[in-house]
């Protein structure tokens, strides 16, 4: 938001220019620190200016937070508006995909900026918070909208879990695009348009997932101390609802009921808490991956059995798994790390689709790109647990899981 009304001198075009280059920092500096950890004085060195200059423009940190997401929200409406001109649900996801598909690689020719990544909308104070998580429902609805009018409340749950797995697919796309020459990016999204569109189970393949038997050492990574599970489940779903900075030692340390000794008693620091939040994750999602390749099978069910295992995990209060939004808060060195395990995992899951796909349980797919998408499946499930909370738990599994399984446009699940 401004720090004041605007004037005849605010109207005029190097101010707009001026406060959309301190927008373009702030985007940059909450992309790598968060929107708590961004500062004024960082901002101000980016642009190239000093600290009271950034408070002529916006007059609280806050303000400026709240304006860099409000420009996400502005933005991602306008890709959707001119998506939903198109005739059809198929061309308006094609389009869609396009238009960040083209932004992604002006960003990379540096003839354009990122803008604020959306992980730290709820950490946002109250009345910021209410006005800004108002702009992303109704970028949630609008995205739904690419779909048409459903024709049942049934319709509604599946458009949504699209909707939801659609957007989030398009977040994470930052994070795996670089490891492509931009003059392969044309390829990267036929790719990814064809697993949209037509997913990765070939014709005849039955959704009849087994839930594998993850105990307790699938999620706490095998720990012996019991008080130290309960403060990584406790952390990682603060992580993910409020964000690293919004998630303080003393939140955690009363969600639990105790002091924050207690919480230094288990763990040195919170950037440890973070890696180790992460490690219990992966080793959650690994142990599914394992138990599904030795429960054997066809590739297809070994990966839909996995994928519906971590599903409940995210849709239950038992144990989530941490969002990959909390990666930018970490030191460089631990934030590599983290993206090499994930991307072990999304090999994994790679190879098992190219082992499927040779078998003929799978579609013909880059296997590549469908793991990275099938990561942002499983990583923002967390975010649809009230969705899944108004049908029974397998009925949100498959409909959610079958918006990369299947596509997008696919409703043989329905009839279930």
């Amino acid at each position: 938001m401004a720090a004041m009304p605007v004037t005849e001198g605010q109207n005029t075009e190097r101010y707009r220019q001026k406060r959309d280059a301190i927008l373009a920092a702030a985007a940059a500096a909450i992309n790598e620190q968060s929107a708590k950890g961004m500062t004024f004085a960082d901002v101000a060195r980016r642009v190239g200016l000093n600290t009271t200059s950034v408070t002529y423009y916006f007059k609280r940190k806050e303000d400026l937070a709240a304006a860099a997401f409000e420009n996400t929200l502005e933005r991602l409406l306008d890709m959707l508006a001119i998506a939903g001109r198109e005739p059809t649900p198929q061309a308006r996801i094609a389009r869609y995909i396009a238009l960040n598909m083209a932004r992604l690689a002006r960003i990379e020719r540096g003839e354009e900026t990122a803008f604020a990544v959306l992980s730290d909308l709820r950490a946002m104070e109250e009345p910021i918070r209410g006005r800004l998580m108002a702009g992303w429902q109704k970028v949630f609805r609008t995205t739904r909208g690419l779909w048409g009018t459903p024709a049942s409340r049934a319709h509604q749950d599946l458009y949504g879990a699209r909707a939801h797995v659609l957007l989030e697919n398009t977040f994470w796309l930052p994070i795996w695009l670089p490891r492509y020459e931009p003059d392969q990016y044309h390829r990267v999204e036929e790719r990814l348009l064809d697993v949209l569109t037509h997913g990765v189970a070939a014709r005849g393949s039955a959704w009849s997932p087994s839930l594998l038997p993850l105990g307790a050492e699938g999620h706490a990574g095998r720990e012996a101390e019991p008080g130290r599970e309960a403060f990584l489940l406790a952390a990682t779903r603060l992580i993910n609802q409020l964000g690293y900075r919004g998630a303080s030692v003393q939140r955690i340390a009363s969600e639990l009921n105790v002091t924050k000794g207690s919480f230094y008693h288990h763990l040195d620091a919170k950037d440890d808490l973070v890696v180790t939040c992460y490690r219990r994750s992966f080793d959650t999602i690994t142990s599914a991956q394992q138990l599904a390749d030795a429960a054997g099978g066809s590739h297809w069910h070994r990966l839909s059995s996995a994928i519906a295992t971590l599903l409940d995990i995210q849709f239950a209060e038992r144990g989530p798994l941490l969002r990959t939004s909390a990666l930018s808060s970490l030191p460089a060195d631990a934030r590599r790390a983290m993206v090499d395990r994930s991307d072990r995992i999304a090999r994994r899951y790679a190879g098992t689709i190219m082992d499927g796909v040779a078998a003929g349980s799978m579609r013909p797919v880059d296997a590549l790109i469908a793991a990275q998408m099938l990561m942002a499946l499983q990583n923002a499930a967390f975010d649809m647990r009230k969705w899944a909370a108004t049908m029974e738990r397998p009925r949100a599994i498959a409909l959610y899981a079958s918006t990369i399984l299947y596509g997008l446009f696919d409703d043989r699940l329905l009839a279930d």
